[in-house]
């Protein structure tokens, strides 16, 4: 433990500019403690020549930390998923949904909370409900059961009755915006809304206003959607811990709603809004649709506009929509995706969903080692099966085992430490509520002993990543997979393609289980085709959690 102390020490004195003192009689004799820890091993005339550059490197430092960068300023390097010769399809031809137009309003107005997006979009269109009497009876159920779940931050109320009466008076005058238009949603409180706090779900930032509104937001009030909360997530977008208390799973209130995109999933789930935007960096999506039941979207990498959005990795951090059902999440998208003026990333690809195609001509591997390991074996079995009976002939597939795929996790590491680099210098980390070992604080601080080489390196391992994966997925439109298990989840978000993941069941507690679905790179069309039909096929996605249907 001590040779550990002075190395941390070390490095701190003659890498970072900090104050320190070290435990070794020279400059040069401090270089041969910290060299085990980089894998290095000079000699000390070696160590006498490198000195003088060290310190040069310490000043140039303390200039980089003198120099106070938002966390909305990203790097001027942009990642790509797209190995060298990918063609990009970006031929959009009309969508097809599969809506109904044959949709009644419940016997009992309860029966709302849990109706699809698709549902109540047929309702408000044909005016068998109005976008104010909707919004004020999700309104009403945040204001019922949002402490329960701790998974409400702000709700916005003022603007979304502005915004339901809005749509009203525009469907009324027949300037219909399409499916979304008088919709509520939530949002994770990590997209920025004028007027409004942004809080990252932590403590030092509880009370932040961020200038400006996220793109995703702006795209769904162009398209008619209406804006009624701010969802919790776990702080700074890692776990359900956030500075308020721990989000709940609806289906078991003892147990946390697993993170990031906590709120998101929750409330959605206990039927408190039609749908929500979460994000992933790795499994925050994924995570809490499995623990809460619900369905989620994780878009190809440079898919939908990260424009307002807190960043904690440059370079894995996504957006997506968490849904009651794949049709949902496939109108939803459809309305986010696309480029602006402000992300560098974005693509601007074909979206050609089509809820009726002939799953048939669906080319589809599914994962059998990861199958074979599977915890949810049972529940994974069945669905296999639902896909034969479907008429889809799957093919065993089997990822990459030559790459070290979890030493990648160090450039997230390496991103989220520079992301809150000030926050961890400022000591102001010690004001977030979870400060485990395996918390952001430590990771913060850890991590920021990455070296640069270490970081590009792994990067470029990262593009060997890419060539495997892709020549690996491209034979086929959909992957089949356990949502967890391996590196797959890691794998897929490094690489950047796109993953559904859907219910598939529960488990001998009562609590859903899930499966996922991974798409080629910008093929999100596919995998919500194929995991439409699964819904139809079982009605899974159909089940809710009894203590939020009263």
């Amino acid at each position: 433990m001590k040779r550990f102390r002075v190395i941390y020490c070390c490095l701190s004195l003659c890498l970072l500019g900090c104050s320190g003192t070290m435990n070794s009689n020279s400059p040069v004799d401090s270089l041969a403690v910290i060299e085990p820890f980089f894998g290095l091993d000079y000699t000390r005339s070696e160590r006498d020549s490198a000195m003088e550059n060290l310190w040069q490197r310490r000043e140039q430092v303390k200039e980089v930390h003198s120099y106070s960068l938002p966390n909305s300023t990203a790097p001027a390097l942009d990642f790509n998923p797209r190995p060298a010769g990918f063609e990009l399809d970006t031929d959009q031809r009309p969508i097809d949904f599969g809506l109904s137009d044959n949709v009644e309003l419940p016997a009992e107005r309860e029966q709302l909370a849990f109706y699809t997006v698709a549902q109540l979009s047929s309702l408000v269109r044909t005016r068998k409900i109005s976008s104010v009497e909707l919004t004020q009876f999700f309104i009403q159920r945040l204001k019922t059961y949002g402490d329960t779940l701790q998974c409400v931050i702000t709700l916005t109320e003022e603007l979304a009755m502005e915004q339901a009466k809005r749509a009203d008076e525009e469907i009324a005058a027949g300037n219909y915006r399409g499916p979304l238009h008088g919709i509520p949603y939530g949002v994770k409180d990590l997209l920025a809304l004028e007027g409004y706090k942004t809080t990252w779900g932590a403590m030092p930032y509880k009370d932040q206003q961020v200038t400006g509104t996220a793109t995703v937001i702006k795209k769904l009030e162009a398209a008619g959607g209406v804006l009624i909360v701010k969802l919790t997530l776990g702080a700074l977008a890692m776990g359900d811990i956030w500075y308020g208390g721990k989000t709940k799973n609806p289906w078991d209130l003892q147990q946390g709603s697993s993170g990031s995109s906590a709120g998101s999933a929750s409330a959605t789930a206990a039927g408190l809004v039609p749908y929500a935007i979460g994000t992933e960096t790795w499994g925050s999506i994924v995570s809490p649709s499995t623990r809460c039941g619900t369905t989620g979207l994780r878009p190809t990498f440079g898919r939908v506009s990260r424009s307002g959005a807190m960043a904690l990795s440059w370079s894995m951090d996504k957006i997506g929509p968490i849904t009651r059902s794949s049709q949902d999440a496939a109108m939803i998208f459809e309305t986010i995706r696309g480029a602006d003026n402000e992300d560098r990333t974005l693509v601007d690809a074909a979206f050609n969903f089509d809820a009726d195609r002939d799953l048939g001509k669906l080319k589809v591997a599914y994962l059998k080692s990861l199958f074979e390991s599977s915890s949810n074996a049972q529940n994974d079995s069945l669905t296999l099966a639902v896909f034969r009976d479907l008429g889809v002939e799957m093919e065993a597939l089997t990822l990459p085992g030559d790459i070290p795929v979890g030493a990648l996790s160090l450039i997230l590491a390496s991103e989220a430490s520079a992301a809150f680099d000030e926050l961890t210098r400022s000591n102001e980390d010690d004001l977030l509520v979870n400060q485990k070992k395996n918390a952001w604080p430590n990771y913060f601080r850890s991590s920021r002993f990455i070296s640069a080489a270490d970081y590009i390196n792994a990067n470029r391992i990262r593009s060997e990543l890419i060539v495997k994966v892709n020549d690996l997925f491209k034979g086929y439109d959909a992957v089949v997979c356990p949502s967890f298990g391996g590196d797959q989840l890691l794998m897929t978000n490094l690489t950047g393609h796109p993953c559904v993941v859907l219910p598939n069941g529960f488990n001998e507690k009562g609590s859903p289980t899930s499966f996922s679905i991974i798409g080629n790179l910008y093929d999100e069309a596919s995998l919500l085709e194929l995991a439409h039909a699964y819904q139809v096929a079982t009605h899974v996605d159909e089940e809710h959690p009894a203590m939020f249907m009263d």
